[in-house]
């Protein structure tokens, strides 16, 4: 009853506040909205009643739902899987992928570099060496949840949002890849022992298998579709794949000394790509599972607000490398892209503005962080308050920027709230 209670309480609290927001006159995207009634029923608002069902009493309780989450990110996944149509790519591809991988490149090397630095002024116990190569590694990756759901909220279109979502999803790949080669350097700095298998060929593995296995199942997918002459048990039968998906992304497969495994992420947007580009109903089938899973993204989000740890803020050590980290991994990302979109010959518009949209940072990042956790105690509970500190700033603030960003590039043209909307929601409480 109590797992039941709290994922209500999430939704209900989550969408009360985006109208709270709404009346108060702040145009906040709703992704802000979820993320902030998350905090209120977490463990350091409602929570600290200590009834169970009311809040979150514990982290523990908010991973207890954690299935909300994954399953969540597994269709997030999935759409973003779309704007990988053949007939997009042909405008974007190129330029999505040089500016995906120099933006997050850029990303891990100035963090890399102003934490190296950091390293020498606090010393080794307080910044240990292969942590602030482990945290550039983590800069690399960008959230591409909070980016979708405001993309969706305020219909954008243009150059910009054409461009950017490709780029999101690409960014898993990279900051895979680039995560597995800068962490294997640090465990081999702290253990004496390089492991070429665990730098170089299991993340080339999970990324060819990934793809691989996400292909295969996109294509039974758009097969099995054809069966069917209901646009409802077409919808039916892409959320039980993109369920199987996720299931299938679990395996773990040793091949010698190395491991094949699966990036759930890689292959449900794998799915996405191939299913849009070989099934005639993908157009319907996906406006129609955008609809279905909007309270599940909503649950999502408010369920990411409970999770983020305020605790860290008593601890000055972990504020202060927290924002040099939020600092630099902000001015790699904007620098890698403008840089990046400019030689690619992308517009003005693109070119000034790019840079603010890939700045949300969540999930991707926290699954790093338990990886990192093999470091050791210590070097992974640096890694991870110092990950949760730029979660909580990068979430509460990065989906307004990214808004913001869109609205100057004029990508964003129908407004979801107005004056009038608010005065008739003002009437309405008020009868």
């Amino acid at each position: 009853m109590n797992v039941f209670l709290s994922i209500s309480i999430a939704l209900f609290a989550g969408l009360m506040f985006t109208r709270v927001f709404k009346l108060a006159g702040l145009n906040f995207p709703d992704v802000t909205a979820f993320l902030i009634a998350g905090l209120l029923i977490g463990p350091y608002g409602l929570g600290r009643i200590g009834i169970e069902g009311v809040g979150f009493t514990s982290y523990d309780a908010v991973q207890s739902v954690g299935l909300i989450n994954t399953a969540a990110l597994g269709f997030i996944a999935f759409s973003i899987g779309s704007e990988f149509r053949l007939s997009a790519l042909k405008n974007t591809g190129k330029a999505a992928t040089v500016i995906g991988i120099l933006q997050a490149v850029a990303a891990t090397i100035l963090v890399d570099t102003a934490l190296i630095g950091l390293h020498f002024i606090l010393g080794d116990q307080v910044l240990p060496m292969e942590v602030a190569i482990t945290l550039g590694a983590i800069a690399s990756a960008t959230a591409p949840a909070a980016t979708l759901m405001v993309v969706r909220q305020y219909k954008a279109d243009g150059p910009l949002t054409r461009l950017l979502l490709p780029i999101v999803a690409l960014d898993d790949a990279v900051g895979l890849v680039v995560f597995s080669v800068s962490f294997g350097i640090a465990q081999a700095m702290k253990g004496g022992n390089m492991d070429v298998y665990s730098i170089v060929v299991n993340p080339i593995l999970e990324i060819i298998f990934s793809l691989l296995l996400g292909s295969v199942l996109g294509f039974v997918l758009s097969r099995l579709e054809k069966l069917f002459f209901s646009n409802t048990n077409r919808l039916s039968m892409t959320i039980t794949f993109v369920f199987l998906t996720i299931a299938l992304s679990y395996l773990e497969i040793p091949v010698g000394k190395a491991t094949i495994t699966f990036s759930s992420l890689l292959v449900c947007m794998m799915l996405g790509t191939v299913f849009c580009n070989t099934s005639e109903f993908s157009e319907d089938i996906m406006a129609r599972a955008e609809k279905w899973t909007s309270p599940l993204n909503a649950t999502f989000f408010v369920l990411s607000g409970a999770a983020l740890e305020l605790g860290v803020f008593a601890h000055y050590e972990y504020v202060l490398i927290g924002v040099i980290y939020i600092l630099t991994r902000s001015l790699g990302k904007y620098m890698g892209a403008r840089f990046s979109s400019t030689a690619m010959g992308c517009d003005e518009n693109t070119r000034k503005y790019l840079g603010w949209t890939l700045l949300p940072q969540a999930g991707v990042a926290l699954g790093m962080c338990n990886q990192a956790m093999a470091l050791g105690m210590a070097e992974g509970s640096i890694i991870r308050n110092v990950t949760l500190f730029s979660v909580l700033i990068y979430e509460l603030c990065g989906p307004l920027i990214t808004k913001r960003a869109l609205e100057k590039a004029g990508e964003i043209a129908v407004k979801p709230a107005s004056k009038q909307s608010r005065n008739r929601f003002v009437a309405n409480v008020t009868k």
